[in-house]
């Protein structure tokens, strides 16, 4: 690992400050990704500021018609939430499946959705829930947020400070994981809105990250049931292909999870 200075904000003005008087800082929020890459020399920041104890990026909230997680929540929080397990269950099973204990205790929403890895289980989520990022300047629908293959439209000095998940009617996860880094070869959020409409968002399979089927919303639209997926297939031109598994492997885990996020959501 190349030398580097690390600072610990105490606040978003903090480390926005911090971060503009850096060479080529990056901020830190779990440092699940960034730190394994730092470690093999792929990374050599100047700077790193740690957002992981801003209180103000923190905790839980509902409001009747939505559910807030602040950035700086870790994905056990969100798990272990109550509120998250009441409200939005497929969310909180989400999070329950992320990595390890170790991985849970230290990794947090806010660094997860930044860094927008194409196997991560969150972009899903928010996709598919219709979440909107709240980041120090702007609010961003979560398919704007998202731009490719660890990309997103944050600027250099931008920090997510939440999310805002609107409260579904239903809503599931379901995933294969890779098993020795339970990244997703291939993850189906399903969620039903108050107002009935559907939304099903792909992770872990895609070339350039999340994506959304429109022929399962549709299906699901008009008949809430693993059977109205079950014969629904998608094309393997834009997925993955690697050790792991092919594009055309990914293809019908896609179909399989649809099927099982479905009957999960019940």
């Amino acid at each position: 690992m190349y030398e580097t200075s690390y600072h610990r904000a105490g606040s978003v003005a903090e480390a926005t400050s911090l971060m503009a008087k850096a060479d080529d800082g990056k901020f830190l929020s779990g440092g699940q990704t960034l730190i394994p890459t730092m470690k093999q020399r792929l990374a050599a920041p100047s700077d790193l500021i740690d957002l992981r104890n801003i209180e103000e990026m923190k905790g839980i909230s509902e409001d009747g018609a939505s559910v807030t997680v602040g950035a700086a929540t870790s994905h056990y929080d969100v798990a272990t939430s109550d509120g998250v397990k009441r409200l939005i269950p497929g969310l909180a099973s989400l999070a329950a499946g992320i990595g390890d204990p170790a991985v849970r205790h230290m990794g947090t929403i806010g660094g997860s959705i930044a860094n927008n890895d194409p196997a991560a289980d969150y972009p899903s989520g928010l996709v598919a829930l219709g979440a909107t990022v709240n980041t120090n300047k702007r609010s961003l629908a979560a398919e704007d947020f998202f731009t490719g293959m660890f990309e997103t439209a944050l600027e250099e000095d931008e920090i997510v400070t939440s999310v805002v998940f609107p409260i579904p009617q239903k809503s599931a996860y379901a995933k294969y994981p890779n098993p020795a880094s339970r990244y997703a070869m291939a993850g189906v959020f399903v969620a039903k809105a108050k107002d009935g409409s559907v939304r099903v968002a792909v992770t872990g399979a895609g070339q350039d990250g999340v994506f959304r089927v429109s022929e399962m919303e549709s299906a699901l639209s008009g008949n809430w049931s693993h059977d109205a997926v079950a014969g629904i297939s998608i094309s393997s031109a834009d997925l993955l292909s690697d050790i792991h598994g092919s594009a055309e492997y990914r293809a019908n885990l896609v179909t399989v999870m649809a099927k099982r996020a479905v009957a999960a959501a019940g």
